[in-house]
């Protein structure tokens, strides 16, 4: 929950979508590509934008971008200009390089030499300094600062040995790539395709899914409607669409009327293991999602667990601040044997917390946020279970909430480790003076927040609890299928200052180490 409260954005979210058969098409392409950015309201919520294209020769483009939420940027006159779409794509923005206003609101469109592209970008590029002195040396003005512009950019330039009048998107992608390592999940639309990118750490996610008939939802029969593409796969369900599979690590994916196409997958530097972002399993992701074969909320569930191994304590219940850290709570009381009760009531209506300026305001928008369920817990040992403590000023006046209301004790025990270094690669992090794992009062962190005890899940602890259940898939897989195992990986810079590629803004200074 302090995630939430102390500003830690969760990136960005990005959706496409293009229907099968014949076009024009029946499928309200404008309204699923709404619906799927939606359900990936979470990754951001400063500003949303959709591109649909007719996928003509050459294609007619709709645009429609607007600030705040997608249920405000897209009044029902804004569908209508996007209605006759055979495929598009969509993105919702939190911003981590450029500030929030309407002109860095994603897709992207620029008019290259064959004909114009979108571009949607989830993540940041650790070189972006290096490429914008590259675009602009080639004479191409930005007008924006966000990476994404400069993504769309390079992409526009005409890679080495390519025909004048037959572009290959495939070699401009890798060159890219070579460009730059990570972070980046994207969608390209051009013409009648989109391509869907991971780069070649694997660092956001990116999956697709089969549109298919309502009454064939639950059942392995029916005819495909469409193709869509998302951040994560819990925009699915909402339109009607089957988890088909991740975008791998590296991976260019051609998606098309026709269906799903693999082209190439880009390789990382010998000896490098993939780094996907381990907080998506903590607590960017939606707990209905997918990622690597497993389901967001199971890990939790194992890392709450993994925190009952790792930091027992003498207590009567187990419970929550809601709702993201509810997973490992109950993962808790399973493994320490305690009941799991609710303490606290939380007023939906309330907006975020961390919109307000400055600490004191931080704390009275806690104090409104929850009601303490005193019938559950007076005269009773409570372990509050959180998915964090970034600032620390968030749990504080929760637990003196609690202990006002009749708590005997309150032990804090925290289903991540501490966040003690920012992230360059796409997470908005405060400040490394602002985490409290940096400052001197982490020393006696239960005094200073007011706490009985206070433990973290340790960073062996967390990544055990997230690799188990790829372990044991890739065994399963092995078994049947007699392939051989795939090389586990998970970026966690933000705890251990390991990044896995090296990065501009600290390099000369020799600060940061790369994971070896």
């Amino acid at each position: 929950m302090e995630f939430e409260e102390s500003g830690i954005g969760e990136e960005c979210g990005v959706f496409g979508c293009v229907a099968a058969g014949e076009w024009p098409t029946q499928l309200e392409v404008a309204q699923v590509l709404t619906l799927g950015l939606v359900a990936l309201q979470h990754r951001g919520q400063e500003s949303a934008g959709i591109v649909t294209s007719n996928g003509a020769s050459p294609p007619t483009y709709a645009t429609h971008k607007g600030m705040g939420l997608v249920s405000s940027a897209f009044p029902p006159e804004a569908l209508l200009k996007l209605r006759y779409g055979n495929l598009g794509i969509g993105h919702t923005r939190y911003s981590t390089t450029g500030i929030s206003e309407l002109q860095n609101c994603q897709p992207f469109v620029v008019d290259t030499l064959h004909g114009k592209i979108a571009v949607a970008h989830n993540g940041e590029l650790v070189n972006a300094s290096a490429l914008r002195k590259k675009v602009m040396r080639h004479g191409v003005g930005l007008s924006t600062s966000s990476d994404s512009e400069l993504i769309t950019q390079l992409l526009a330039l005409t890679p080495p040995m390519e025909e004048l009048d037959a572009p290959d998107w495939v070699a401009r992608i890798k060159n890219l790539m070579t460009e730059t390592p990570t972070s980046y999940s994207l969608l390209v639309m051009y013409k009648d395709v989109i391509y869907a990118v991971r780069d070649p750490y694997g660092n956001r996610p990116l999956c697709i899914g089969r549109l298919v008939p309502i009454s064939k939802l639950h059942t392995s029969e029916g005819d495909t409607e469409g193709w869509v593409v998302s951040s994560e796969s819990c925009s699915f369900q909402s339109i009607g669409a089957k988890y088909y599979r991740e975008v791998l690590p590296g991976e260019i994916v051609q998606i098309s009327k026709h269906g799903v196409k693999s082209l190439s997958v880009v390789p990382r530097p010998e000896g490098d293991l993939p780094a996907f972002c381990i907080f998506e399993y903590v607590y960017f992701a939606r707990p209905d999602s997918i990622f690597e074969g497993q389901m967001v909320y199971t890990v939790r569930q194992r890392c709450g667990r993994q925190l009952a191994i790792e930091a027992p304590t003498d207590a009567d219940v187990v419970s929550t601040v809601p709702e993201s850290a509810t997973p490992a709570a109950l993962g808790y009381a399973w493994q320490s044997g305690l009941p799991y009760i609710e303490v606290l009531c939380k007023n939906r209506y309330v907006g975020r917390t961390f919109i307000q300026p400055n600490t004191r305001l931080r704390q009275l928008g806690v104090a409104k946020k929850f009601g303490a369920l005193t019938d559950n817990f007076a005269g009773k040992r409570v372990v509050l279970i959180d998915d964090s403590i970034v600032r620390g000023n968030t749990i504080s006046p929760i637990i003196k909430l609690l202990k006002e209301a009749g708590a005997t004790e309150v032990h804090i025990r925290v289903a991540s480790p501490p966040i003690r270094f920012p992230c360059y690669m796409g997470i908005n992090i405060p400040t490394k003076e602002e985490l409290i794992a940096n400052k001197p009062e982490f020393q006696d962190i239960a005094g200073y927040i007011g706490a009985d005890s206070v433990q973290y899940l340790s960073v062996e602890g967390l990544v055990s609890a997230v690799q188990e259940g790829i372990a044991s898939l890739q065994k399963d897989e092995m078994i049947s299928s007699s392939k051989s195992s795939k090389r586990i990986g998970h970026c966690t810079a933000c705890l251990t200052g390991k990044y896995p590629v090296e990065l501009e803004c600290k390099k000369a200074q020799g600060l940061l180490p790369k994971i070896s």
